[in-house]
């Protein structure tokens, strides 16, 4: 266990996305000097934590993320009262599973019952009863979450970094590296010396890192397109839907409505490597007709709608898809935390909570949030 730091500390968080933005506001509202810095602010464009929307949701495999997600789920669930605006609505969430997919799904529903977590299992007769919208033929078994729902990313980072500063903090926008000695260096040339510093970089840790990271940190080019529903449609918004995933021999997943945007549909499947900074992000052309094609399959009165919306975005992928969380090997008050692997947004409160716990109360990181290096 690491000794906690001195009385109001100083900070430095590096990263302002889901990560980043909630250690700093975790720190900041238990009595530590935070300084946020973030070369392209909140919620931006490049950033994983950009976007307009995520899901929110306790099903997973492992009990461990179930439990952190249930964590977070408490400061989202707080979010809209506390911050003034809508960042989390409750939709529920539908899994569905093809052949393929039972596997994942019995382990899923095996873990929320080892847990406790409501979920309700369906087939695709109930699924054609409650949502009428989806074409469930070829489906075996599904799984709803009541609890489940959507996050509005973008808004979020920026509500989080907003709060920072009123309780406090203070917010840069401007490059930012680590130096030799562990302290963190801004693009104009100052440098700030804290008590401890936090690189929660998302996809530019492994450029920031490159000898330590590089090799454990894939960063991934991710696609989700944004398809239009007719005029006057109902049946295919927030209102009427759940979020939802498919899994198959692919996992496809979906956010109805998007509060006009057009109805979202992304292939999780990990994409070639990218450059978070440099990368050009128009969509490509062969995986907006693949979305249109598995759309129109799940949702049949939405094939031929018109993609309104694409965004190119990353994964900062680790091998076992755990998320990192250690403190630097040769500077032990600056730590890292990155690897989100495509579902960090929603455990970002929780693991913000973890960090601050770790450095105000000395309190030990899980060990699975640990590079596994040879």
């Amino acid at each position: 266990m690491a000794a906690p730091l001195s009385t109001r500390p100083h900070v430095v968080v590096v990263g302002a996305g889901a990560f980043g933005g909630w250690t700093a506001w975790h720190l900041v509202r238990r009595g530590a000097r935070v300084t946020l810095v973030d070369a392209f602010g909140p919620g931006n464009s490049r950033s994983s934590s950009g976007g307009e929307t995520r899901i929110v949701r306790r099903l997973y495999r492992q009990a461990d993320y179930a439990r952190l997600t249930d964590r977070a789920l408490v400061h989202w669930r707080e979010a809209n009262a506390r911050f003034g605006a809508t960042i989390h609505e409750r939709t529920g969430a539908l899994f569905m599973a093809q052949p393929a997919g039972e596997p994942w799904l019995r382990a899923t529903r095996a873990t929320a019952a080892s847990v406790g977590y409501a979920v309700e299992e369906l087939d695709r007769a109930d699924i054609g009863r409650r949502w009428s919208a989806i074409a469930a033929d070829d489906i075996t078994c599904a799984l709803f979450e009541p609890e489940a729902g959507v996050l509005h990313a973008r808004r979020a980072c920026r509500a989080v970094a907003e709060d920072v500063v009123r309780a406090g903090g203070l917010f840069e926008t401007c490059d930012a590296r680590p130096t030799a000695d562990g302290a963190v260096a801004l693009g104009d040339g100052r440098v700030l010396a804290a008590d401890a510093h936090v690189f929660a970089c998302g996809p530019w840790l492994p450029q920031l890192f490159p000898e330590l990271l590089a090799p454990h940190l894939a960063v991934s080019r991710q696609e989700v397109f944004f398809f239009g529903a007719p005029p006057g449609d109902r049946g295919h918004h927030e209102r009427d839907l759940p979020v939802w995933a498919d899994v198959g021999e692919r996992f496809w997943y979906g956010i109805p409505g998007n509060e006009g945007r057009g109805f979202k549909i992304a292939d999780d499947t990990r994409g070639p490597p990218h450059d978070p900074t440099s990368a050009d992000r128009r969509p490509t052309p062969a995986l907006a007709a693949a979305a249109a094609a598995h759309l129109a399959r799940r949702f049949p009165r939405l094939a031929g709608a018109p993609l309104v919306e694409a965004r190119v975005c990353q994964y900062t992928n680790t091998a076992t898809e755990d998320y990192l969380v250690e403190p630097h090997p040769v500077h032990p008050r600056t730590l890292l935390v990155g690897g989100g692997s495509g579902h960090g947004f929603k455990c970002g409160p929780a693991v913000g909570e973890l960090v601050a716990d770790h450095l105000l109360d000395g309190r030990a990181l899980p060990d699975h949030f640990r590079l596994r290096r040879a």
